[in-house]
């Protein structure tokens, strides 16, 4: 991936209409992830303020990503099908309007339950094609990916810090309100964005050579080895603040761990933009779990949510350095063509099929062994799909 510099000034040989739309892609990725604080950082606060336990919290957590494998397939055909991004983000956005709206209405947990699968059947395909977006806009703005994502890190770092501090006085009843502001913000930025899947010659997408492309064994242990280091990687963001909860922190102290986990991830992708290139990504990719298995270790070994707080640095050489990676291996592996279903596809096992064994798994092991056991697990999760990087790349050579 080569280095464009990101800034908003029109490069040579560009408009400032694509200056524009860069800002306004960065804009709505800013936006997103300000929802996606409120999700990750609060809404188990939320629900342990109503009394939940830590396995109906991973239950609600397990359940939506569960239902939302198909949502990320459906979204990311539709996309390549009807040859439209933006419309479908629109339609992804309202629906949770609504359902965040209903869950005002109810209080038994069954209906809980319900109502929050059909909340992530709209959540989880919007950030893969997001990405999907950023990817196919990088010819026409010429501004690099993490160029663009950086910008969701700062949404997502500012929102969790400030949110949190807004919650330590108003009480966590108010979380699913400051989320449907959110919401409400990045549905109007969606109507500004421009559709780049228009911009690509209008062709029927054959699937069954995308089920061909996804079937060969290299792209089947990639994404093998990504469901193992998501899991890991979920088991953390599902119940880090139910985790630090444990160890007497409040809510504004979870909101500054998220704060600095995502402000971290900022100069790590404004170097992998400059830089990355020259690395290959399998290395990189392995490196990137070692350091997972060294923040759940560091965790596992802690009782003082201010060590919990410093540990989310770490947040920067392994979440920073795999997603981004990733993303730039997956454009070696699905053409663009295949852009936004490679990234359902992607989404699927990142949140789907992880979201649903972290769920449910990573509930049941920090309400019965305990919290040390909780982040050893992660831990031997992420080596595994460490080694599994290394000697896959090995192979490759």
């Amino acid at each position: 991936m080569s280095h464009v510099r990101p800034t908003t000034v029109p490069l040579p040989g560009q408009s400032p209409s694509a200056a524009k739309e860069a800002v306004r892609m960065r804009t709505f990725s800013f936006a997103i992830y300000t929802t996606m604080a409120v999700i990750v950082s609060y809404f188990p606060l939320y629900f342990h303020d109503k009394g939940y336990s830590e396995q109906q919290i991973g239950i609600l957590y397990s359940i939506g990503p569960a239902l939302a494998i198909f949502a990320n397939l459906l979204a990311g055909m539709a996309s390549d099908r009807f040859r439209t991004i933006r419309k479908i983000m629109v339609v992804l956005l309202a629906g949770q309007l609504v359902a965040l709206t209903l869950l005002f209405t109810v209080e038994e947990y069954i209906f809980v339950c319900f109502i929050m699968a059909g909340f992530y059947l709209f959540q989880t395909p919007l950030n893969s094609l997001n990405d999907s977006m950023i990817l196919l806009s990088v010819k026409h703005t010429g501004r690099s990916y993490p160029s663009v994502r950086i910008f969701g890190s700062l949404g997502f770092a500012c929102a969790a810090l400030l949110i949190g501090l807004f919650l330590k006085s108003s009480g966590a009843g108010m979380t699913i309100m400051i989320g449907m502001i959110t919401i409400t913000l990045s549905l109007s930025l969606a109507f500004t964005l421009r559709d780049y899947q228009q911009t690509g010659a209008r062709r029927t997408v054959q699937y069954s050579g995308f089920l061909k492309l996804v079937s060969k064994p290299d792209v089947v242990v990639f994404f093998l080895l990504v469901l193992i280091l998501s899991v890991a990687h979920r088991m953390n963001d599902g119940f880090l603040a139910v985790a630090m909860q444990q160890m007497g922190a409040d809510e504004s102290m979870v909101g500054m761990a998220w704060m600095v986990s995502a402000a971290s991830e900022v100069p790590i992708l404004f170097l992998l933009g400059k830089y990355g290139h020259r690395i290959k990504e399998l290395p990189l990719l392995s490196f990137a779990g070692l350091a997972y298995a060294l923040r759940f270790w560091l965790l596992s070994r802690t009782d003082e949510p201010q060590w919990a707080i410093a540990i989310q640095a770490l947040h920067s050489i392994s979440f920073g350095v795999f997603f981004s990676t990733a993303l730039r291996y997956m454009t070696h592996l699905i053409p663009d063509e295949y852009r936004a279903s490679g990234q359902a596809l992607y989404a699927v096992v990142w949140s789907g099929f992880a979201g649903l064994l972290s769920g449910t798994a990573g509930g049941y092991i920090l309400e019965k062994l305990g919290r040390s056991a909780f982040f050893e697990t992660a831990m031997w999760l992420a080596i595994t799909a460490a080694a599994g990087f290394l000697v896959k790349h090995l192979r490759s050579r």
